[in-house]
């Protein structure tokens, strides 16, 4: 099933993401924890590329068509191009149709350390896979966008023109990068429809359970942390188990917010994390109806 039937339907909408294991002797233990994410019957369950060389796309189609076919959720395979061949590109789609995959996810990657510009001639950016994605098979197909401007972007503008040429290329809807003050996310979302995108916005939330994650997300992705989550780890981040149960909190109040001012599709980055998706739905039960 295409996701844009769920993220076009008007009814609220929340799905998880997992990451598959490095190697295939991991695929078992990561498989079950992605499974126990699968049973809390999320809208769809995301699947990220792998880091295990050139085994990583097949693991991705694995778990995605394990999840799809033991737990009859819909999933979402991540195919990224920044340092592949053409060859490399097309052989990863007809795995994914070899598995029945139905939406990927198109993403250029991450740039190695020192690398300024991309490594592949024939996808320099996320546009150019959404294309290539588009014209290989009947895929739905999802791309990246950034509330606070992509990092390599000069100023907003040009990273809305970007983001158009994303959709004009083959991006049926776009996710967000994490993000923790919903004002921007709004502003984010209020500049994209005025330039005349329409595709449904995935807003983008990310449970901070630990202290370390901070200093991680600020040196990954440079978002913008609001003085409530430095307050939330100043207080609780030497208590695991009070800090997690402070990122669960501040992440369902992220979510209720955006539920409340007319956002119907929520993503989590819960990664290979049930007991954090499993409180995170608990505490919408009622809201999402489910």
């Amino acid at each position: 099933m295409k996701l844009t039937n769920v993220l076009n339907s008007g009814r609220f909408s929340l799905s998880f993401e997992v990451f598959p294991p490095k190697s295939e002797t991991d695929f078992e233990s990561v498989a079950s924890a992605a499974e126990e994410i699968a049973k809390l019957s999320p809208s769809f369950v995301s699947v990220t590329y792998g880091a295990g060389g050139g085994s990583r796309g097949k693991l991705t189609a694995k778990l995605a068509d394990a999840i799809k076919r033991d737990c009859g959720v819909e999933t979402l395979a991540h195919l990224t191009c920044v340092a592949a061949t053409k060859g490399e590109i097309l052989s990863m789609i007809e795995e994914y149709k070899n598995a029945g995959i139905d939406n990927v996810f198109a993403l250029r990657g991450d740039l190695p350390q020192g690398v300024s510009s991309a490594l592949s001639p024939e996808y320099k950016h996320a546009s150019d896979l959404a294309r290539e994605i588009k014209a290989r098979g009947d895929f739905c197909v999802g791309g990246a966008c950034y509330p606070e401007k992509h990092p390599e972007s000069a100023n907003k503008a040009e990273d809305i023109f970007y983001l158009k040429e994303k959709v004009l290329s083959g991006c049926d809807f776009l996710t967000t990068q994490m993000f923790f003050d919903n004002d921007l996310f709004y502003n984010f979302l209020y500049r994209l429809r005025d330039s005349g995108v329409t595709v449904p916005v995935l807003a983008g939330v990310m449970p901070i359970t630990s202290a370390g994650q901070v200093e991680r997300i600020v040196k990954l992705s440079g978002s913008f942390l609001p003085q409530k989550i430095e307050n939330l780890v100043d207080r609780f981040g030497g208590d695991p188990f009070a800090m997690k149960q402070a990122g669960i909190a501040y992440a369902t109040e992220q979510i209720i917010d955006l539920y409340a001012n007319g956002v119907k599709n929520v993503h989590v980055y819960t990664m290979n994390k049930p007991d954090v998706a499993r409180r995170i739905k608990e505490n919408l039960s009622d809201i999402i109806g489910k």
